[in-house]
């Protein structure tokens, strides 16, 4: 019997037959692992980073519960970003049904992963007028991401945030490779002209 695909590359698999073994430690070795990347993922698609704690732990609950069901036909880490993305999803959805669309103040600062405030890479002592430059830059391409509907803002998320391959967006998605490319070009098309409407280019 052949090795399903990408079972080999898996680095997660040891640990994933310990979690099946019901060995908490192994998965509590996946949950530090992948956690800031699933956290990051939630935080970009909702613009809360308390509510992307929420849906990662939701998600790391789930995968726990359902992991004798992954099938190990793709690696653990694309499986868990699947889950992710469907707990945002229907988070996004349930806060539009209580109370409309959430608008992110884009004078609040950015939370990291671990909770505090996330402010650009530190160059060698940059100015206070090159760091206020830097954060109205990043404030406005926010404004535009934040701006696309959520499936134009999830593929590029995945792709130009996160580094997915068109592949693994597909899978986690459902969606054919050609349609996330044309999700991907219309969002990105969509965020240049926002940008250049913010900064007054034609």
């Amino acid at each position: 019997m052949t090795e399903p695909a990408n079972t080999a590359h898996d680095e997660d698999g040891p640990l994933v037959s310990l979690c099946r073994k019901g060995d908490t430690d192994a998965f509590e070795t996946l949950v530090k692992r992948h956690q800031k990347k699933m956290l990051n993922i939630a935080f970009r698609m909702t613009g809360s980073y308390e509510d992307a704690c929420e849906i990662v732990q939701d998600a790391f609950v789930a995968a726990y519960g359902n992991i004798s069901r992954f099938e190990e036909r793709s690696r653990f880490s694309t499986w868990l970003y699947t889950i992710v993305v469907n707990r945002t999803r229907n988070h996004l959805k349930k806060a539009e049904t209580l109370a409309g669309r959430r608008e992110v103040s884009l004078d609040d600062p950015v939370r990291s992963e671990e909770g505090g405030i996330c402010l650009e890479p530190v160059s060698a002592a940059p100015s206070v007028l090159e760091t206020l430059e830097q954060r109205e830059a990043q404030a406005r391409v926010r404004q535009c991401i934040n701006g696309l509907d959520k499936e134009f803002k999830e593929v590029l998320v995945l792709r130009d945030m996160q580094g997915l391959g068109y592949e693994e967006i597909s899978s986690m998605l459902g969606l054919a490779a050609g349609t996330v490319k044309s999700r991907l070009f219309r969002a990105r098309e969509s965020v240049k002209n926002c940008l250049k409407k913010l900064i007054g280019r034609p």
